[in-house]
């Protein structure tokens, strides 16, 4: 399954949540089962690493943040089995950018938080580090349930398979 986690400029959220994601498919030891990236719907910070507060962050968690920046393209968008946007107006602009035989994919992070919690991954940029650890303690409830969903899903199509 292909997993593309969607931010502004991919130096923060995104980036984060791919790192989190991917460490928690390897604890598991189902990494295998997924191409993981991510990308921003702009192109602000491309070729950059994921901004240093985040990488910080990720460190004193135990979690690599390895992501360089880049702007989305339609090739993303089709290559994509699900695309996780950070907020509300990253789930429009995807939706608008999406031709509409792909908008399925598309959801927000936090559909994957507890039932009614905010729709919105905060952007931490403009802020100091109390932000980045909001948004850190965020999406490892949103990437440990995400995971959880894609493996019970798996299972349960496997299950439904029956014999060959």
């Amino acid at each position: 399954m292909r997993v593309l986690f969607v931010c502004s400029g991919n130096i923060c959220r995104s980036p984060m949540a791919e790192a989190l994601f991917v460490h928690m498919a390897r604890e598991r030891g189902v990494l295998d089962r997924f191409e993981v990236d991510s990308v921003g719907l702009h192109g602000y910070h491309e070729g950059e690493a994921a901004d240093p507060r985040t990488r910080r962050l990720g460190a004193a968690h135990g979690v690599e943040v390895t992501s360089i920046a880049r702007e989305i393209d339609t090739s993303d968008i089709a290559r994509a089995d699900l695309i996780l946007a950070m907020d509300r107006g990253h789930e429009r602009e995807l939706a608008r950018l999406s031709p509409p035989e792909h908008r399925h994919k598309i959801r927000l992070m936090r559909s994957y938080d507890a039932p009614g919690a905010s729709p919105d991954v905060d952007d931490p940029y403009y802020g100091g580090m109390d932000g980045f650890e909001r948004m850190y303690q965020v999406l490892q409830v949103c990437c440990r349930k995400l995971l959880d969903a894609l493996l019970e899903r798996d299972a349960t199509s496997a299950r439904g398979a029956g014999p060959a």
